[in-house]
């Protein structure tokens, strides 16, 4: 997400950037009325593997409280089995397998990426079962369905509105993403953001301008403009310290946070190539916008 991060939950139009990884779900048939599942990493290890009854997917039966991963999957099937019965009903059992293209603690749409294959698999809104399970804006879902930019918000209902945008301004090669080396949970930045926000009415109008701003922009003095004041905005609101003051303070260049503040990606403007610094600092994953960007 470009922009409008965490304001999106309010009503703010956001950009947001579908990426060229994602995640891909291989369904088989099954038996004992069990799924049996397992997930690889990009570099093909396996990250989680389980058996998953049908009835504890019916029941929404945890395992112990060690099994995140398990009772996380448990939670969304349970969900997508109310949306679709048949889906349980009609079937012996199944063997499931994911495959990241990118690595896990990325931070790029796992969850998201998950919840919109199954979403197509089983014919049911991809949006319903994210309210259900994880909740959030929807944003990422939208990214999953959509093959360029996109300009995304929640109406008065919270129902969201996607519109194509054709973003790909020439100053692209001035944009790099930097990985922070630390996976933030979306859920958890939610909440924060929920018991810290205020003056939301007033600030998502300054957001909806700089996002019009940067959307129309092929300046890269504006567009770093824009980003710096964007970022100004939400640390005021979140009261927490940019990711520039916070680690980057002698960048020459602009830093923009991207989803939730403290994790994940950030995104650098740079005229030079800013590979050397961020390595230099201990962040050496640097991917420049055409390698990330769809």
């Amino acid at each position: 997400m470009l922009t409008a991060e965490y304001m999106v939950l309010d009503g703010a139009t956001a950009i947001a950037l579908p990426t060229k990884f994602g995640q891909y779900l291989q369904i088989e048939e099954g038996k004992k009325q069990t799924i049996s599942w397992k997930s690889y990493d990009n570099d093909s290890s396996v990250w989680f593997e389980d058996d998953i009854s049908f009835e504890s997917i019916i029941r929404k039966e945890h395992a112990d409280t060690e099994a995140g991963i398990k009772n996380t999957l448990i939670d969304i099937l349970h969900e997508a089995n109310i949306l679709n019965p048949d889906f349980l009903n009609d079937a012996n059992g199944y063997t499931i397998t994911t495959t990241l293209t990118f690595p896990r603690l990325w931070g790029l749409g796992t969850s998201s990426t998950l919840i919109n294959n199954i979403a197509q698999w089983l014919n049911i809104d991809a949006y319903k079962l994210l309210e259900a399970s994880f909740g959030g804006s929807g944003y990422d879902i939208a990214c999953a369905q959509h093959n360029t930019p996109i300009l995304y918000r929640l109406d008065s209902d919270k129902a969201p509105v996607v519109t194509a945008l054709d973003f790909n301004p020439d100053l692209t090669g001035n944009l790099y993403f930097v990985y922070l080396n630390h996976k933030q949970s979306s859920k958890s930045a939610i909440m924060s953001y929920y018991n810290k926000q205020h003056r939301i009415d007033t600030m998502i109008p300054k957001i909806d301008a700089i996002t019009t701003a940067i959307a129309a922009t092929n300046d890269l003095q504006q567009f770093g403009t824009l980003l710096e004041k964007h970022e100004i905005l939400l640390s005021d609101i979140l009261e927490m310290e940019t990711v520039k003051e916070r680690f980057f303070y002698d960048f020459k260049g602009i830093l923009k946070s991207l989803g939730a503040w403290g994790g994940d990606f950030v995104l650098a403007v740079s005229k030079n190539n800013p590979e050397e610094y961020f390595k230099d600092k201990g962040f050496p994953v640097i991917i420049p916008y055409s390698e990330m960007i769809l």
